[in-house]
């Protein structure tokens, strides 16, 4: 073993054993840096939840078009978010992506074949590739194909939940007729319980896109064709009413592997809306967009503002709590200034003197980091009591754990680089007397 590596592993011990010595300093040093790791920990793990990718496996291929088919005159609507129902039919028989499928929540009385009450269930009104493009897992049985879709058929994909609820089990559904809103659908398929968080396919913004709830799985044209609610939001600026090119309310999304797709079919976007105008749709001039998954959410607001304003100020609290940190080791690293004059007699440099310091700093922001991961847990336990749907989701995973480690030792580390340097200062000469 070198010279340094053997120095640096006597320093890392060292710094063990004098965590004892000043232990009033050491201890109020350690409360300092937890409390601060542990709040903004707390904080930005709910952001990192929150605003994380949903798919991150897929997002790279699914792209959410953007369409503003308001005319001029409503320039104050943005609806741009959902698609009509022409516009949405006129993407799919294009079909000039890889996958595609549009999509609208609907909210259904359920009736169980048992006799017991009906109740209300959330679900999505879908066209066929919707399963394949954001990898759906079956649990038995399979998706509805477009002949489906083209003939109206009354088929449903249920998920786990609701079959096992309704069934007792995943298999025993496949088969069976449920009667959703008065109608008999045919049980085709069973998901394995699918709820991704947000419900970034879905139209629900803010709050609304962390309560995944869907049940069950419809053709989208068959529960047209039945005139079934619609769930999810919808903007209207003429009388022409649901269906026409005058109200959005449906979700579109597309998959394209390459980036030769994904300029094709920005291309044929806009030449699409140029035709839209020649056909007399009096649109605003807002050119079509191709929006990424991530790009997405941030058009849906999923991150409440209140989250960001708390992620701020626990990163204050964490800057006044490694400022007092920065205080508290200088009056600890300079109470061992006798100690600091007889190294520096017997030969130690000005550098060893810092790396020891800093060395010290480090295990300092280490066992904080133990006591910081602690108070974060309890942070985010005491997040889950709160109303917001979304808070269900905090938790600590491997990323976040490592990552609340590694900020305290960085942020003490830093934190010691000013006493430890003030300490490498000391003159020996100034401590040391001769009797």
């Amino acid at each position: 073993m070198s010279r340094n590596l053997m120095l640096l592993k006597h320093y890392f011990d060292h710094s063990f054993s004098v965590l004892r010595r000043s232990w009033l300093l050491t201890a109020l040093i350690i409360a300092a840096i937890g409390l601060g790791i542990g709040a903004s920990m707390t904080m930005i793990t709910v952001l990192h939840v929150i605003s994380g990718d949903p798919m991150p496996e897929r997002s790279g291929k699914l792209f959410y078009p953007h369409l503003n088919p308001a005319p001029a005159e409503y320039s104050q609507i943005d609806p741009g978010i959902n698609f009509t129902w022409p516009d949405a039919n006129n993407l799919l028989h294009a079909h000039r992506a890889v996958r595609q499928a549009a999509m609208v929540g609907g909210r259904l009385a359920v009736t169980p074949e048992q006799g017991e009450k009906s109740f209300f269930g959330a679900g999505h009104y879908v066209s066929n590739e919707f399963f394949g493009m954001f990898d759906a897992p079956f649990s038995v049985g399979s998706a509805w194909d477009a002949q489906a879709d083209e003939e109206r058929a009354p088929v449903v994909v249920l998920n786990g939940e609701l079959a096992r609820k309704l069934y007792g089990s995943a298999a025993a559904a496949v088969g069976q007729a449920v009667r959703l809103q008065g109608r008999d659908f045919q049980v085709i398929g069973v998901l394995r319980d699918w709820h991704p968080e947000p419900l970034f396919y879905g139209g629900r913004a803010g709050d609304w896109a962390f309560k995944s709830e869907d049940g069950f799985f419809l053709p989208l044209s068959t529960a047209m064709g039945l005139k079934f609610p619609t769930a999810g939001g919808e903007t209207c600026w003429g009388a022409g009413g649901h269906t026409s090119d005058q109200c959005t309310w449906l979700q579109f999304w597309i998959e394209l592997d390459t980036p030769a797709q994904v300029a094709a079919y920005k291309s044929f976007l806009a030449d699409y809306w140029l035709d839209q105008k020649a056909h007399g749709r009096a649109l605003l001039g807002t050119p079509p967009q191709l929006l990424g998954l991530m790009h997405r959410l941030d058009a849906l607001h999923l991150v409440p503002p209140n989250v960001g304003l708390q992620v701020w100020l626990a990163i204050g609290f964490l800057c006044v709590c490694l400022f007092n940190t920065v205080c508290l080791m200088l009056a600890k690293f300079l109470r061992r200034s006798g100690e600091i004059s007889i190294r520096r007699a017997m030969g130690a440099s000005r550098a060893d003197i810092f790396v020891q310091f800093g060395i010290e700093a480090a295990v300092l922001g280490l066992v904080g980091g133990a006591l910081g991961l602690v108070l974060t847990r309890f942070g985010l336990w005491l997040v889950h009591q709160r109303p917001d749907a979304y808070a269900k989701l905090a938790h600590l995973d491997f990323t976040m754990v490592f990552a609340t480690v590694a900020l305290a030792i960085v942020a003490n580390t830093l934190a010691g680089l000013l006493p430890a340097w003030r300490a490498c200062r000391i003159q020996p000469a100034s401590q040391l007397h001769v009797s």
